[in-house]
């Protein structure tokens, strides 16, 4: 469906010449994407983006025109549709209770041959202790088979009280995402990590902001912070989202300043140097490709961006099994998916 909302990101990559799909049969769970509608805010939103709608169909308008064998989906919290009645601390279930409407539509398989939504991960309050965390837990796992884990914050203090609630996903085999532009977090979110290690800690977007014009005494701060939540073995990282808007910072290759979209050449070389360090010490086995569309549509569309994850697989040297877990086996174990 066209929304006139849409107008201006829809021909920004329209005014792209599609490259031929790269591997083209290799199986891929996107485990990162939202789907929202911006014009239900009826507040000042807490974030603005090209994409104002992104539904069942728009999501599989872009998976479709890719070209790329996405065979499965899982969806990232993003504060979309929340109960409008209601406990305040139960409302962020009705996000789960909308996704999984999106999951059904999806397996009728009208819309296409991709699976939409088989995970997802929504939000909780963890900071009240553990008898509430397990009440909108066990809501939003009632809200849908498909609910996996949660994305939010972590006080920096890791007090009692919030360690209680994050226990709650240990008692439950749920996960744990977290995104901050701010990768100083990142050693605390290792601590946490190691205070429950049976809970999959899935680190989001290279771990923070990403910038091509980084100072080297920025590389350096980043990849220390890197190396020290990749210490912990059950934390994972998702490979992607370093082609967003980040507050006031915009990417050098963002809508505003091109007039087409980046090539996956391009891409590829502006960004290698925090792939390849991520996937270095991570391992493959713990890295899973992200598309986090739509947001990191304002710089790419999507088949170029699957593009570029393979080529930076190539580039890495890769095994088949290596690009397997990148692609969509690390994604099948943390979520608990059917691998393809």
């Amino acid at each position: 469906m066209s929304f006139a909302e849409n107008g201006a990101i829809d021909s920004f990559i329209a005014a792209e010449t599609p490259e031929e799909v790269l591997e083209p049969d290799l199986p891929i769970i996107d485990p990162h994407h939202h789907l929202w509608d911006l014009r239900t805010f009826d507040t000042e939103p807490h974030f603005s983006f090209e994409q104002n709608v992104y539904f069942c169909e728009e999501i599989m308008a872009d998976l479709n025109a890719g070209g790329h064998n996405v065979v499965q989906t899982v969806f990232a919290q993003c504060g979309a549709f929340y109960r409008a009645d209601g406990p305040d601390h139960m409302k962020c279930v009705g996000e789960t209770e909308f996704v999984h409407g999106i999951a059904a539509m999806s397996a009728s398989g009208y819309y296409g041959d991709a699976r939409l939504c088989t995970g997802i991960f929504g939000t909780a309050d963890l900071r009240p202790g553990a008898s509430e965390s397990r009440a909108v837990l066990q809501a939003h796992m009632a809200a849908s088979p498909y609910f996996r884990g949660i994305r939010s914050g972590f006080p920096g203090d890791l007090d009692a009280q919030f360690l209680a609630g994050y226990s709650v996903l240990a008692e439950l085999g749920l996960a744990y995402d977290n995104y901050s532009p701010d990768v100083e977090r990142l050693p605390t979110l290792a601590k946490l990590a190691d205070t429950q290690p049976d809970v999959p800690v899935i680190v989001n977007h290279l771990g923070g902001r990403v910038d091509p014009d980084a100072s080297e005494s920025e590389q350096a701060t980043w990849r220390a912070n890197i190396d020290a939540i990749a210490k912990s073995p059950n934390a994972v990282i998702k490979v992607g989202g370093a082609q967003q808007r980040v507050g006031p910072w915009e990417p050098p290759f963002h809508m505003h300043q091109r007039e087409v979209p980046i090539s996956s050449e391009e891409l590829c070389e502006l960004l290698w140097p925090w792939y390849a360090y991520v996937i270095e010490a991570f391992g493959p086995e713990r890295c899973m490709f992200e598309s986090n569309f739509p947001v990191d549509k304002e710089c790419v569309s999507y088949r170029t961006l699957w593009n570029t994850f393979k080529r930076i697989a190539a580039k890495a040297g890769l095994s088949e099994s290596e690009k397997t877990a990148m692609f969509s086996g690390t994604a099948a174990r943390v979520y608990k998916l059917d691998a393809p």
